[in-house]
């Protein structure tokens, strides 16, 4: 359960119990099981049907945050018909499973304990034949728990490719190119150990468009980048000259054909593959807006992921929640709700994450607004390397933390927006930090912002501009 924010922005809390209803949307252990269904010895998921007298081996496996439900809800609906199975999870999290075998994985960056759970999943999928069925459960957080590196490259040179991408600001889908082609189980390679095995792979979306080549870095699924889009990004963020000697060398062989390319559409091993999408950010985001319209808040969904640096992405959510606050007549209420992923450029040395720079960007922007409330936060519970899910602000934010001794601008700059909301809340007594712990899902970032009529006479004038 989400905590109360007692002395918080909103007495009722309502910003808190509609991300609430959003997590609750995309709960893997009931999306699994719905994704499943048992008609006699028909096993039906979405389009695809098997007979299970032609597979009487069914291997399950998976990573992510969301693997301990998702295996749940898989064990619901086959039981011990499952043959074996090992999921990879997040430290600290334990499932209460009957028929599969559980560890643990690394994240945001993989593990002496990620590879060798990974060593033993492919072990597990490499003697299917064509009579076994292997179902694959991926949700976010996979890319770092399915970790195999490349023949030549060491868990610390991808650990260490993957933090300097991290901090540069490398999106999903960049940081995913030059995973896949370090790895000997991303970028279709776990569908080629088990082929020609039936795959199945059901998915909780975490990245934008819900590709499969990106999910999880994906190990199940086509591959549409190269060893060259893998070097563009290294060269992109300037990181020729900074990533481990290993993993340059085994990227330059790849670009000079040397090393062998991850799977492309059309593969023969991907012929027997299905991809499933059993839930994703528009699931949250309508669960969302459920219990907005229920609670009298007129909810509205971008179409647009949120995405880019959080900042900026910031004073775009402030311009258009100060323009529809403009057009509302006397009563009207309205929450709008978008989603996504977006980064941070570290500048400077300081604790936090996406969600809370984006809330202290927000803040800023919207400084002296009455009206107005936004909540971003991760659906995982996490934002970043701190033990907040994200932040809630409003108009009055940066004005009560100037009179408590905090300058808003100063904590941005320095990228240190986790101890300027950590500062806050000790100095205020109120909570703005959303602290939730792991949810058990993730389906990227979710921003809830809450708009009413400005007071009679209006607001300020406020500052939309890019902080930059």
């Amino acid at each position: 359960m989400i905590p109360s924010r007692r002395g918080a922005l909103l007495d009722n809390d309502e910003i808190i119990q509609i991300f609430h209803a959003a997590v609750d949307a995309v709960d893997p252990r009931r999306l699994a099981g719905q994704a499943l269904r048992l008609s006699g010895n028909q096993l039906v998921a979405g389009p695809q049907s098997y007979n299970l007298d032609e597979f009487p081996r069914i291997i399950v496996v998976g990573a992510g945050k969301a693997a301990a439900g998702m295996g749940q809800g898989v064990e619901d609906v086959l039981g011990a018909r499952i043959s074996a199975g090992l999921l990879i999870l997040p430290r600290g999290v334990e499932a209460s499973l009957q028929f599969l075998a559980q560890t643990h994985g690394g994240h945001p960056l993989p593990d002496e304990e990620s590879e060798r759970a990974t060593r033993k999943i492919l072990s597990l999928v490499e003697p299917g034949g064509e009579r076994s069925l292997v179902l694959c459960l991926l949700s976010g957080g996979a890319s770092a728990m399915l970790s195999s590196p490349a023949p030549g490259v060491s868990l610390a040179d991808k650990q260490e490719t993957t933090a300097l991408l991290l901090r540069a600001g490398a999106t999903i889908g960049e940081l995913n190119a030059v995973r896949k082609h370090l790895s000997q189980v991303k970028g279709g390679r776990l569908a080629a150990a088990a082929f020609p095995a039936a795959l199945l792979t059901l998915a909780l979306s975490d990245v934008p468009g819900d590709r499969p080549d990106v999910i999880g870095s994906g190990p199940t699924g086509a591959d549409r980048t190269t060893f060259a889009d893998a070097w563009a990004v290294i060269g992109k963020y300037g990181l020729m000259t900074r990533i481990p000697g290993g993993v340059r060398e085994f990227l330059e062989r790849g670009r000079s054909g040397a090393e062998s390319e991850t799977l492309k559409p059309g593969d023969p091993r991907l012929a027997h593959s299905a991809f499933l999408v059993i839930g994703n950010n528009a699931s949250a985001l309508a669960g969302a807006r459920t219990a907005a319209d229920a609670r009298g808040w007129s909810g509205e969904i971008s179409a647009a992921p949120v995405q880019g640096e959080a900042r900026i992405a910031a004073h775009s959510l402030a311009a258009t929640a100060l323009k529809t606050q403009a057009g509302l007549r006397r009563g009207e209420k309205r929450c709008l709700l978008s989603g996504g992923e977006t980064t941070v450029r570290v500048r400077g040395k300081g604790r936090g994450g996406r969600n809370q720079e984006l809330a202290l960007a927000f803040a800023l922007a919207i400084a002296g607004t009455r009206g107005i409330e936004l909540l971003s936060a991760g659906t995982d519970g996490t934002d970043g390397f701190s033990d907040a899910a994200g932040a809630v602000v409003d108009g009055s934010t940066v004005d009560n933390a100037a009179r408590l001794g905090l300058e808003a601008a100063a904590f941005l700059a320095a990228n240190d927006s986790h101890s300027f909301f950590c500062e806050l809340d000790r100095r205020s007594g109120m909570r703005h930090q959303l602290k939730t712990g792991p949810t058990g899902t993730n389906v990227m970032d979710l921003q809830v912002i809450l708009v009413s009529p400005p007071p009679r006479g209006g607001n300020p004038t406020v500052n939309t501009q890019t902080v930059s």
